[in-house]
């Protein structure tokens, strides 16, 4: 299972959320409607197939409004979950709970959403050794959730933010002035536990960004055929990572041609909410 992320890091996320749906007011028509004293139990439950991510942030929701409510985790984060699957089970004050529940929802169908998707590109390359990574491409506030959920998925994490490794991009080659210097700058300029990545466009630019030693190249767009071409030619000298436009009818392809990583923004941008529900029980 996926080390979950402390409670530390996703309290305040979850209190900003709540702040934002509570208001000025908080959740007049449950103060409207149920009585101080009420009890309410109910179930999170998927209403299709899909990778479980982000009950913690549903407890959490619930915790806030209610430090006394029993909240039972019974599908965990990383299990797969098929329609009908309970995935908790809560109890606690109705008025409580029913002003956590979306709050609750939208950060567990958001988590569960990229999980899935992540592990549907996962189980497209599987045998060829290829693994799957995601990009800095998130919802921002939600990259610690999100990058969780595709641990949850069988994916991996590619750099967290711009401050823990080095990506040379398109960019800062034509603002540095070539390939070959820019990367001669970062090999200077990092730490012995800093990775060195430099993204090349084409072919002809290859040999010169293995020359400075990197660790890793990011192969942006390549087609099929150039790739099985970077993969001869760096034989193993750094790690390839596959980039742009990557599907799920495309991703197995790449996989065959021997890169070691292929990155897919999609995994977090793209991901549709996994369909769950909060059930009376």
């Amino acid at each position: 299972m996926t080390p979950a992320l402390p409670d530390l890091l996703i309290e305040p996320i979850v209190r900003a959320a709540l702040a934002e749906d509570l208001g000025r007011a908080g959740d007049v028509t449950s103060l409207a409607t149920i009585d101080a004293d009420a009890r309410f139990a109910a179930v999170f439950a998927a209403r299709k197939d899909g990778r479980v991510a982000g009950l913690d942030c549903a407890r959490i929701a619930v915790k806030l409004l209610d430090p006394t409510a029993v909240f039972e985790v019974v599908t965990p984060d990383g299990a797969d979950a098929p329609p009908g699957a309970v995935l908790a089970r809560v109890e606690g004050a109705a008025r409580a709970l029913l002003s956590a529940e979306r709050v609750a929802l939208n950060l567990l169908q958001r988590l569960c959403g990229v999980a899935t998707l992540t592990r549907a590109y996962v189980r497209a390359v599987e045998g060829t050794g290829a693994v799957i990574t995601d990009t800095r491409k998130t919802t921002p506030g939600l990259r610690a959730l999100e990058k969780y959920a595709v641990r949850c998925g069988g994916g991996v994490s590619h750099r967290f933010g711009l401050d823990d490794a080095i990506l040379i991009k398109d960019n800062h080659i034509a603002a540095c002035g070539s390939v070959g210097e820019a990367v001669r700058r970062a090999r200077a300029f990092a730490g012995h536990l800093m990775k060195v990545e430099v993204e090349v466009d084409g072919l002809d630019q290859l040999a010169e960004a293995l020359a400075g030693g990197p660790d890793v190249i990011m192969l942006d767009n390549f087609s099929l055929d150039d790739l099985r071409a970077a993969v001869r030619e760096v034989a193993g000298r750094a790690i390839l990572e596959a980039s742009g436009g990557v599907t799920l009818e495309t991703v197995r392809a790449i996989a065959e041609t021997g890169v070691n990583v292929i990155s897919v923004g999609a995994l977090t941008h793209s991901a549709p909410a996994l369909d769950i529900g909060l059930d009376a029980a």
